[in-house]
């Protein structure tokens, strides 16, 4: 889980402050809850996707074999 502090809104982004480095990225508000404010810490979990993953493999695959 990485925490982030929302610094701030730039028309349809927020400035989000990762981690214990507070590296500055732009996040889309639109994933944001509702509710969240400037100066409010969320929690962002990120986990990899195994079966999209595989879905796309098998796809490539089948687009190189045609």
């Amino acid at each position: 889980m990485i925490s982030a502090y929302l610094d701030r809104f730039e028309g349809s982004l927020a400035v989000l402050l990762l981690g214990e480095e507070e590296k500055k990225v732009n996040f889309p508000k639109s994933f944001l809850p509702e509710e969240a404010e400037e100066g409010d810490y969320l929690k962002i979990e990120i986990s990899r996707d195994e079966e999209k993953t595989a879905e796309a493999e098998a796809e490539a695959l089948r687009l190189l074999q045609e």
